[in-house]
């Protein structure tokens, strides 16, 4: 982990227990086993779909992009709103939106 991603266990501490794992030049934020964020250059994104992305859209958060093969992928997770860094219950509340969107696509795959 790097100095950002522990910050973040401080941000989500009363969402509940956060780790970090590297990938593509990042990382995945996990609870429970279950992916429901990502770290890219600093900059925390939030699992989304049709059950929160409204939110994300209402504060006109950016989804993450990334380039491949001279192609824009968006993928479903969004930028989190900057305001969850100065209070964890707003984090928590945040997170536990993430973390939902993050069961459901899990199950969703079954």
């Amino acid at each position: 982990m790097n100095d950002y991603t522990d910050y973040l266990q401080d941000v989500f501490a009363q969402f509940g227990p956060v780790s970090a794992r590297r990938m593509f030049g990042g990382y995945g934020l996990y609870h429970q086993g279950l992916m429901f964020a990502l770290v890219a250059d600093d900059v925390l994104y939030l699992k989304t779909d049709d059950g929160n992305v409204g939110d994300f859209e209402r504060e006109e958060l950016e989804p993450f992009l990334y380039h491949k093969g001279g192609r824009e992928v968006r993928m479903s997770y969004y930028r989190a709103p900057e305001a969850i860094f100065e209070d964890q219950e707003l984090a928590a509340e945040w997170a536990g939106g993430a973390f939902a969107a993050a069961l459901r696509a899990k199950a969703g795959k079954r």
